[in-house]
């Protein structure tokens, strides 16, 4: 974790994707709904935040549910406070 993380969230879309797994587990067309980009181009910002370990996915059958992934955001929470000691 670390700097990696901060370039995942600078993209607005990521952003967008992360306030709305915040609600609640989605998959990649849920998701999708509410972007002005292509279901593939969701894939790969998905794919970004999963790199950088603040999303997670569990298989459900054929359908794949992203989450946040407390872990990660743990991580950048603890290098984040180091500012603040």
């Amino acid at each position: 974790m670390g700097i990696d993380a901060f370039a995942a969230i600078a993209d607005p879309n990521r952003r967008y994707l992360l306030e709305e797994l915040r609600r609640r587990p989605c998959t990649v067309n849920e998701l999708a709904e509410g972007l002005p980009i292509s279901r593939p181009a969701v894939s790969q910002h998905l794919k970004a935040l999963l790199d950088n370990r603040l999303v997670k996915v569990n298989a459900r059958g054929t359908r794949r549910i992203y989450s946040i992934d407390d872990e990660g955001f743990t991580h950048l929470n603890i290098w984040l406070d180091q500012f603040w000691s």
